[in-house]
């Protein structure tokens, strides 16, 4: 049996030929600077290669994906990836349900509950009936009726389906399980005063204005009446206005016309109606819906259950003295307390009920902790999740699967982790490992690279310069290496720690006072000015909370402040800059070059070009976005997309334009040999020497690759970069624009993605900031950045609700002195010895 996969001639994106081992049956550590090529080696050679084997020996065809550049990979086994994309958008799913705990719950309730009946307010103990086991989740059995022991009232037994928010049993009538109800804001959305083609109504805008205008124009001349595009709304008569607001489909507009049809092109679907099923679209995207951004919906709580999700009679039945909403509110850790202390709570003749969960349950929650996830609350929908915590928990539950003999690729687990949780984490994969499972971890946390049993280091640079192995073996084989980057980080590391200055501000301080939101709760907080803060906590501790929902929110103009009784101090800043981890965007048409602008100047300079000229070609030309020089059959993008029914939609190259999105005659304008197709072909860095002349743009290309994003391409879509990449990037945006006045930056996790060796240019580039005048907030777990702060808030001491206190706050030589904090215990060892 062989011991080793063997990749030989790897060549897929950057890397140079790439030819390795990976040790079967062992704890692999991936390593190297961002865009040194880990993910091309893991994801896009290694698990693309497992996937079309896979299809292939199943028989279906592999054509659906395309063998990687490789000359041969032996000894390759199936293979499961867990990457950071949060793919559960369903508003429906909580962290209970996708991990089966809220199934165990619904047994425990439907067995064991002590009910209230409806007549006559009288409680009815449970019967202990043997009734089938878990599995069969008696979802199916038919209706089934009791007598009530007091007033002899029929009523239906109760099973699993009851207490489930997500069965007509048992959800909330009022808003159908899903825990809030939301309302149009007719306020937000038309405008009395304006006409239509001013703007009256806010959700039409632009191209989409344009043809509603038209077709609402069309219905009026149909039905006989006019509809002026240019009078203001309120000059609007009843059939106008019901046209508008329900649509030729609605009643309230059909009693004016009940004789006449619609016919092609008269459709006016109605404002109102159109974002209702916009917002039903998109009710599962946390953020994604523009309608919700923007304010025409109002959500709040469900009046009738008041978000607990289930009828009435459901919320009062009890187990324990508990109601299952009680049991849903509380943390996964306090979920394992309590399901540990059933047996206790019990009466003798139940426990029997219990034996099919009494081992499973416990197992599984304590998997979930295991990963530092134990903070988080069983109704937590799932699409609030991070990307990191969203991986961590499907981790867990592939603990749980027992599959031996698999290649598992995990990518950066250890994302928006506290150093003291990195340790249950290492032994989680270190349990999968010991099952007979390949472990291969792409990251760069220094304590996981201690625990690998092998590591691979991908180098030296970013992109261009990166794609080779250039150390393998043990860390100290690392450090020996000549050639290792990482090597080279800890060789410096291990040298004596420098003593270091802390700045102390400008005197000027920004003060939280009797802070309250969540889990939060704080007497008073000062952040000094002209200072880099760091605000640490164990994950879910509540560090994002104090930033960016009680400081983000907070206004100098209002008097009443959100989530704190107090602040005082933000007259003393200009403007507030805040950039966190959501995603940059879904539109597949953006990418680098046309977030940061340098597309715009890009445009500029092949039109303003002698051979533009000639060909009487404009910037327009030189858009993919616009009709015009682009190539019309995949519409600019460089590629078509292919429906595969039940599997994910398949990009192709444009058979056209061979993915160069423009027509012949533009790629034929070139600026020092380079088309415009060419230059968004090249990575930010290799475009530096061409375009250092075009002052424009140098200084934004500088700054993405001081951030180190030099590697990015100019056509990468937006959709493709992670968090902590999409963050840089509109750092970088930011700071290529100069500030004119005291600036507060608040950042989240900034470091994610990071190689220990890139967080140091990217401490220098916060430190430039700091340095100029402005105040830099940083919310982290790299202890390497903590390390080189002014000043530390840890918040703690636990997640959930265990914490959302003022642990400790100083210099990090003072919070190191903080026996209590777990940062300070972790800050005590790297300031001692580097690491």
């Amino acid at each position: 049996m062989k011991e080793n996969i063997v990749i030989k001639g790897a060549r897929e994106n950057n890397l140079k030929n790439v030819s390795l081992s990976i040790p079967k049956y062992k704890l692999v550590v991936l390593t190297g600077p961002s865009g040194s090529g880990k993910s091309t080696i893991a994801m896009d050679t290694l698990q693309r290669e497992c996937q079309r084997q896979y299809m292939e020996s199943m028989g279906m065809t592999a054509d659906a994906i395309s063998k990687p550049k490789v000359e041969s990979i032996e000894g390759l086994s199936p293979s499961i990836s867990v990457g950071q994309h949060v793919t559960n958008r369903n508003p429906r799913s909580t962290v209970g349900t996708v991990t089966d705990i809220y199934t165990y719950v619904r047994f425990i309730f439907s067995r064991l509950g002590e009910r209230i009946c409806p007549s006559c307010s009288g409680s009815i103990a449970p019967t202990f009936e043997p009734a089938g086991l878990l599995v069969d989740e008696d979802e199916d059995i038919d209706r089934e009726t009791m007598s009530c022991p007091h007033c002899k009232a029929e009523l239906e037994k109760l099973g699993m389906p009851h207490f489930s928010f997500n069965k007509p049993e048992g959800a909330c009538e009022a808003c159908s399980g899903l825990g809030h109800v939301a309302s149009i804001n007719e306020a937000a959305v038309f405008n009395p005063e304006l006409s239509l083609r001013d703007g009256g109504v806010a959700s039409l805008n632009g191209v989409h204005r344009d043809i509603q205008i038209r077709i609402l124009v069309a219905a009026g001349k149909h039905f006989g009446f006019e509809l002026d595009p240019d009078l203001p709304l309120k000059g609007y008569g009843d059939v106008q206005r019901d046209l508008l607001y329900y649509g030729v489909e609605s009643e309230a507009f059909k009693r004016h016309y009940p004789n006449v049809k619609p016919v092609q092109g008269t459709k006016f679907e109605g404002v109102i109606p159109g974002l209702w099923r916009r917002y039903k679209e998109k009710e599962g995207e946390s953020g994604g819906s523009s309608e919700k951004d923007v304010g025409f919906f109002h959500e709040q709580l469900c009046p009738e259950c008041s978000g607990a999700r289930l009828k009435k009679e459901i919320r009062l039945v009890r187990v324990a003295g508990e109601t299952i909403s009680d049991v849903s509110d509380r943390s996964l850790g306090e979920v394992y307390e309590w399901t540990r202390g059933l047996e206790e709570a019990l009466p003798p003749e139940g426990l029997h009920l219990l034996e099919p969960i009494l081992h499973d349950m416990p197992a599984r929650l304590k998997r979930i902790m295991d990963v530092g996830l134990g903070y988080l609350s069983m109704n937590r929908q799932t699409v609030t999740l991070s990307g990191g915590e969203a991986q961590r928990l499907r981790l867990a539950s592939l603990l749980g699967s027992g599959l031996t003999g698999v290649l598992y690729i995990l990518d950066e687990p250890t994302t928006g982790l506290h150093p003291r949780d990195t340790v249950g984490l290492i032994r989680v994969l270190q349990e999968l490992r010991d099952l007979g499972n390949t472990v291969l971890v792409i990251e760069h946390d220094i304590e996981m690279m201690r625990a690998a049993d092998h590591i691979i280091d991908i180098g030296p640079g970013a992109g261009l310069y990166g794609g080779t192995v250039v150390g393998e073996g043990s860390l100290e084989d690392l450090m020996a290496s000549e050639l290792s980057v990482t090597g080279a980080y800890l060789r410096e590391e291990a040298l004596p720690s420098p003593n270091r200055v802390r700045r102390k501000g400008n005197g000027q301080h920004i003060t939280i006072k009797e802070a309250q939101v969540r889990n939060i709760e704080i007497p008073v907080v000062s952040f000094p000015l002209g200072t880099l803060i760091a605000v640490t906590g164990v994950s879910g501790s509540g560090k994002s909370t104090l930033v960016f929902d009680i400081l983000a929110e907070g206004n100098a103009e209002r008097k009443e402040q959100t989530g704190c009784k107090e602040m005082t101090g933000l007259e003393h800043i200009g403007n507030m800059v805040i950039f966190d981890q959501t995603p940059m965007g879904r539109m597949q048409r953006s990418n680098v070059a046309t977030y940061t602008d340098v597309f715009t100047h890009l445009r500029q300079l092949f039109a303003g070009l002698p051979e533009a000229k000639k060909r009487k070609l404009t910037t327009k030309h030189f858009s993919f976005n616009t009709p015009g020089g682009r190539c019309e059959t995949c519409q600019g993008l460089g590629v078509l997309s292919i429906d595969m029914n039940f599997l994910p939609d398949l990009e192709v190259k444009c058979h056209d334009c061979k993915g160069r999105r423009f027509t012949d005659e533009v790629l034929e304008v070139q600026f020092e040999g380079y088309s415009i197709s060419d230059l968004l072909n090249i990575s930010v860095q290799e475009s530096l020497p061409i375009l250092r002349s075009e002052k424009k743009m140098a200084g934004i290309i500088a700054m993405l690759c001081e951030v180190g994003l030099g590697y990015l391409k100019w056509g990468q879509s937006v959709k493709t970069l992670s968090g902590g990449e999409g963050q840089r990037i509109r750092l970088a945006k930011e700071l290529s624009k100069p500030s004119k006045n005291h600036t507060l930056y608040l950042l989240d996790e900034p470091t994610t993605g990071l190689h220990p060796s890139d967080i140091k240019q990217l401490q220098v580039l916060l430190n430039k900031l700091v340095d100029t005048g402005n105040t830099v907030i940083v919310v982290e777990h790299s202890l390497e950045l903590i390390r080189e702060s002014d000043w530390v808030i840890d918040i703690g001491p636990e997640g959930g609700a265990a914490g959302g206190k003022l642990v400790a706050e100083g210099t990090p030589e003072q919070v190191a002195d903080v026996p209590v904090s777990s940062t300070g215990m972790f800050l005590k060892r790297i300031l001692a010895e580097g690491l």
